[in-house]
């Protein structure tokens, strides 16, 4: 890995939580990821389970990691397991973490190797009354690959058919909404990142670059601050093109007079920051730019400032809604009778901004959490308005990342620049 490790107590904090959720007498187990495979003999940059990655910081193929918190044996109640050390798989891939450095990364004291956990798992088994297992329960999935953990799912179900099985995902959709400080010190790290990335963009961006070059700049900057990589896709969109949300070919010149979307975010310990800012290509905004700009800046302002622990998303888009109808009559995209006329089903505002205005973040950028319940002390949540107008082949959208407290909340992003004029002079600055 390029970062540096975080500390083990997250991950040890994490398992302690997760545990606490468990009924009596269970054991829990999740498997990594597959080693998912690309063309020829190629394989696809190993991807970690995003739930055993929360339990132990591991990103290693092979692994799983077993909780057992009332088994007779204290060192069997957290056990990590790895695939050996292989000397000529080594030679063509790379070092794999030793037993002393899994117990330094994860916190957990016990070590076995994936050739000896059969012999092991099922006595614990035959003592355990239910049995926890992973599955995908995002509400946004979208793939019906069959994912290493349901083959993982129906194996035990044949070889143990008469336990009883309960879905570790309900807990943990539960718990990795809620960051701990722990946490939070990782996605603060990763928005570091991203603000010493954009403000590398706003010198570097004129009339004629390519969007492509633009996306190397992210990536190149990301790499030289010990990120991985992009935590997503960057979507770098100029002209029209920003008004297509998930935009991704970022492979035409940006030009003058246009602005420039740019949607990206750098990853960090496995954690992911989720910026948008947009910007003029050639520094200034125009009249009729900067207003829609500000508009959509208001916009954003007013949903974190609503953004408090008891709100509940449906009210939270219903006020967001509301206030977005009074923007874009200011601004002459709706009028008094659009409003009057309008219904739940097709709000007035729905033309102009066609998205959600959240969502969690954290190891996933679309991360795990309830869009039904209320929101709770200790999530992340991106605020994300956009104003997109067809007529005016125009996009505009401001993102920032905010930690809810028990006193309202926190702009991770507070100190990237935002307002138009702090974009103008940063991109005017010799």
């Amino acid at each position: 890995m390029k970062y540096f490790p975080a500390n083990p107590e997250l991950f040890t904090a994490n398992r302690a939580r997760f545990i606490k959720e468990m009924l009596p007498g269970s054991i829990a187990i999740f498997v990594s990821n597959d080693e998912m495979p690309s063309n020829g003999d190629a394989l696809y940059n190993f991807k970690q389970n995003s739930d055993l990655f929360w339990l132990t910081g591991i990103v290693q193929e092979d692994s799983m990691v077993i909780l057992f918190p009332d088994h007779p044996e204290p060192k069997y109640r957290e056990v990590l397991i790895l695939v050996r050390p292989n000397e000529l798989k080594e030679k063509w891939d790379g070092k794999r973490v030793r037993a002393e450095e899994a117990k330094e990364l994860s916190g957990i004291r016990t070590v076995v190797w994936l050739e000896n956990i059969d012999s092991l798992l099922q006595p614990w088994i035959h003592m355990a009354e239910n049995i926890y297992l992973d599955s995908n329960e995002n509400d946004r999935k979208g793939s019906l690959v069959q994912t290493r953990e349901y083959r993982f799912i129906e194996e035990m179900k044949k070889r143990y058919p008469l336990h009883r099985y309960r879905r570790a995902a309900q807990i943990m959709k539960k718990l990795r909404a809620i960051k701990t400080p722990l946490e939070a010190e990782v996605l603060e790290q990763a928005v570091k990142i991203t603000h010493k990335t954009f403000t590398r963009l706003l010198k570097f961006i004129r009339p004629g670059v390519m969007e492509y070059e633009i996306e190397a700049e992210i990536y190149h900057s990301f790499l030289s601050q010990r990120s991985p990589g992009p935590a997503y896709s960057s979507i770098i969109a100029s002209g029209d093109r920003a008004r297509t949300l998930h935009y991704v070919s970022n492979n035409q010149e940006c030009k003058d007079g246009e602005l420039v979307l740019m949607d990206f975010g750098a990853e960090y310990g496995g954690y992911c920051a989720d910026l948008t800012r947009t910007v003029p290509v050639n520094g200034r905004f125009t009249k009729r730019q900067k207003e829609v700009y500000n508009g959509c800046l208001h916009l954003h302002n007013y949903a974190k400032g609503l953004l408090k622990p008891g709100i509940t998303m449906l009210e939270y888009l219903k006020k967001i809604g509301d206030e977005t109808n009074i923007v874009l009559q200011k601004i002459g995209l709706v009028s008094g009778s659009d409003i009057k006329n309008q219904t739940p089903e097709n709000p007035a505002w729905w033309k102009y901004m066609y998205h959600g205005v959240s969502h969690h973040l954290g190891i996933d950028v679309h991360d795990l959490g309830t869009r039904t319940e209320p929101v709770t002390a200790g999530m992340v949540l991106t605020v994300e308005p956009g104003i997109y107008i067809e007529e005016e082949q125009m996009g505009i959208r401001i993102e920032n990342d905010v930690w809810i407290t028990e006193n309202g909340n926190q702009d991770l992003m507070a100190d990237i620049p935002i307002t138009a004029e702090e974009i103008e002079t940063l991109m005017n600055r010799s």
